[in-house]
């Protein structure tokens, strides 16, 4: 690649600045060819005090979508960065210095993509070096606790002034009043008792609670379960069934009479029969989730030493694919749980902040068919994991402590699951699923880069909008007005195109099998369950309880429910092929309508492709086809590639006169 004129450097360099975003500073350019596809790619890497770009040639970034690029990497998604010049390969840290002009660069995402660049010889050797130094400095300031506060809202600004959020971010007591009104619960209220976030900061300003619970008994209530978070109501069932949520209790509390009957009340929720499931039971920990999630990443990389028949053995090794299994099996346990009987279903965790949410967002989806909606899917997120408290910020490390594990992410590989084994039964797509997955790693809105809502709220206040300009803090807009908005991963026309947003919807989803109606009132099918009855579900398992609150008996008994009484034997059999595992004076049940029972035995769970093997273009190959013409286009792709690779079998002549569709009507 020539070097530039320095007439062209000022058109160059101008051209590149017109693609920044507000308050976004180029740190250093150079040509490059992106390699690790076919063909190779020539553009310009850039480096600025947000992300690294790739700009092929020719290309230039939609005003629209100003964040939109299959080629960007935000600085806190890059995990590690490599230079490479002849047989000297080495990994740059931040504060790394560079002792020879590199020939090439590797950049590894967080989000297993790869960014391969080249640099051509010809006298721009030193900007090579320049952008190479750039991001090993850039990577050293960027803080993923700093917001990125200059997003211009071009079409946000267009009508009203006002942008609507696509999806309720559950701020409001009107949002929540609505929400609670779709679902159909008559029987719960919103509690306003932690709206100055008293109670506990990661805990939403409004949850729901019985109706009958008066605010002060929520507040004492509360104060005996851990970090404050009592039992809450997650989701109702059209059957009549809650399923509810809440921490491990705290066992060093020391409740009279009025507070003890007041918890129990809460957990029963109106039902004689309630059970309490260990959420912790038989799903891996946080340091486990990590670890696989870390072995993954580093099976799924291009230059992986591990040999191509050890790799099947060694992605069982990482215990990925098991723990993802382990997940669609307790959820589909807790489902039949909820569905079998009119019942109150607790799900207790220590924390409430990571599996109660994976296993609560599961069982919506494999129950309510407008959970796997489009907005049903979102709401669910933003329900179950935004508002509820999830820990984004210090799960995906960007507090430097030492609770790192996707959490999150394994809950996307289960819904991936999900969507193969029932391809008509969801509204979005795997690229939904991608986009999701991906905005993790991008520092553009506050959604996952806060560890609870008053974090969230005390942030989101500290920016001001004005019309269509998200402007930094103590900024002020052009008539001195200052409109508090806040900005949404659910805002996915500020990085997506309308051909990218289409994508996200399943072209196979059959919308017959969604009613309109958002949670619509079913025929009562269940019938409620023996009077009094409380129940542990441990290990596969129904218990019978003889008290739920452990403080009754001895102030000493641990505050996890399955220390309570001696595990069972852990049945090799779900609760669904135990015959829906219910004592047998309950008799059986038949599966009610909607339901979803996931297989999860062997190759019933797969590895997603599209995703951790994204860095490998070779393995892609047959799995981006949406469409008849465009499976068409990358079969004459992989017969040139046969072609290529395989002439014995398929000799050149005979190649080249096949007629690609042909061939595609052939193998229908």
């Amino acid at each position: 690649m020539p070097e530039p004129r320095s007439g062209q450097l000022g058109s160059l360099a101008s051209s590149l600045a017109s693609g920044c975003l507000p308050g976004e500073q180029i740190l250093a350019w150079a040509p490059g060819l992106r390699k690790g596809l076919e063909p190779e790619l020539p553009g310009i890497l850039i480096c600025t005090n947000f992300r690294v770009t790739f700009q092929p040639c020719g290309w230039q970034r939609s005003q629209d979508t100003p964040l939109s690029s299959e080629y960007d990497f935000s600085l806190v998604n890059i995990e590690r960065l490599e230079a490479m010049s002849g047989l000297a390969r080495v990994q740059l840290h931040p504060g790394s210095q560079l002792k020879f002009i590199p020939e090439e660069i590797l950049i590894h995402g967080r989000d297993f993509r790869l960014l391969r660049i080249g640099f051509e010889a010809g006298g721009l050797e030193p900007q090579a070096f320049q952008v190479t130094m750039a991001i090993v400095q850039a990577r050293a300031q960027s803080n993923e606790t700093q917001q990125y506060g200059g997003i211009a809202l071009s079409k946000a600004g267009q009508g009203s002034g006002f942008r609507k959020p696509p999806i309720p971010l559950l701020e409001t007591l009107e949002d929540w009043e609505m929400e609670l009104k779709k679902q159909g619960a008559k029987g719960w209220r919103v509690s306003t008792v932690n709206e100055r976030f008293d109670v506990a900061t990661s805990l939403p300003r409004y949850f729901w609670v019985p109706s009958r619970i008066l605010d002060s008994e929520v507040r004492r209530t509360f104060g005996h379960f851990r970090q404050g978070r009592g039992p809450r109501l997650s989701w109702h069932h059209p059957g009549g069934s809650d399923l509810l949520r809440c921490g491990g209790f705290y066992n060093a509390s020391d409740p009279n009479k009025e507070d003890i009957r007041a918890v129990e009340s809460m957990l029963q929720a109106g039902h004689s029969d309630v059970v309490l499931v260990d959420t912790m039971d038989e799903l891996p920990g946080l340091a486990d989730v990590q670890l696989a999630h870390l072995k993954l990443r580093a099976l799924c990389l291009p230059d992986s030493s591990v040999a191509e028949d050890k790799w099947l053995s060694a992605l069982e090794g990482t215990r990925w694919l098991d723990y993802v299994r382990a997940c669609l099996r307790k959820a589909s346990d807790v489902s039949v749980l909820v569905t079998s009987r009119v019942r109150s279903v607790v799900l207790q965790e220590r924390g409430d902040r990571d599996l109660n949410g994976l296993l609560s967002s599961l069982v919506q989806l494999l129950l309510a068919p407008e959970a796997r909606t489009l907005f049903g899917f979102q709401s669910v997120v933003q329900r179950e994991w935004v508002a509820a408290g999830h820990p984004f910020l210090t799960r995906f490390g960007g507090t430097g402590a030492s609770e790192e594990a996707p959490v999150f992410l394994l809950f996307l590989d289960c819904v991936w699951q999900l969507l193969q084994q029932f391809p008509a039964e969801f509204e979005f797509s795997e690229f939904f699923l991608l986009a999701l997955h991906d905005s993790v790693r991008v520092p553009d809105t506050l959604t996952f880069l806060r560890n609870t809502p008053w974090e969230r709220g005390k942030q989101s206040r500290q920016f001001n909008s004005y019309t269509q300009v998200y402007t930094p803090e103590n900024s002020q807009s052009p008539d001195g007005n200052c409109i508090n908005v806040q900005l949404s991963v659910w805002d996915w026309d500020l990085r997506y195109s309308n051909e990218q947003i289409l994508q996200f919807h399943n072209p196979g989803y059959d919308p017959e099998h969604c009613p309109e109606s958002w949670f619509p009132r079913q025929p009562n099918f269940m019938v409620p369950g023996p009077p009094s009855s409380m129940w542990l579900f441990s290990r596969g398992a129904l218990t019978p309880l003889h008290q739920l609150c452990p403080w009754r008996d001895s102030p000493s008994l641990l505050a996890v429910p399955s220390r309570w009484l001696s595990r069972p034997a852990t049945s090799s059999e779900s609760l669904a092929d135990q015959e829906w595992g219910l004592p047998s004076h309950w008799g059986a049940c038949p599966l009610p309508p909607g339901l979803l029972l996931p297989g999860y035995l062997g190759p019933q769970i797969r590895l997603w492709k599209r995703c951790y093997l994204r860095g490998r273009p070779e393995v892609q190959m047959g799995l981006s086809a949406l469409t008849i013409s465009g499976l068409r286009e990358e079969l004459a792709c992989l017969q040139e590639l046969l072609r290529k690779w395989t002439p014995r079998v398929f000799p050149q002549d005979r190649c080249e006169k096949r007629d690609p569709n042909t061939f595609f009507s052939q193998s229908q």
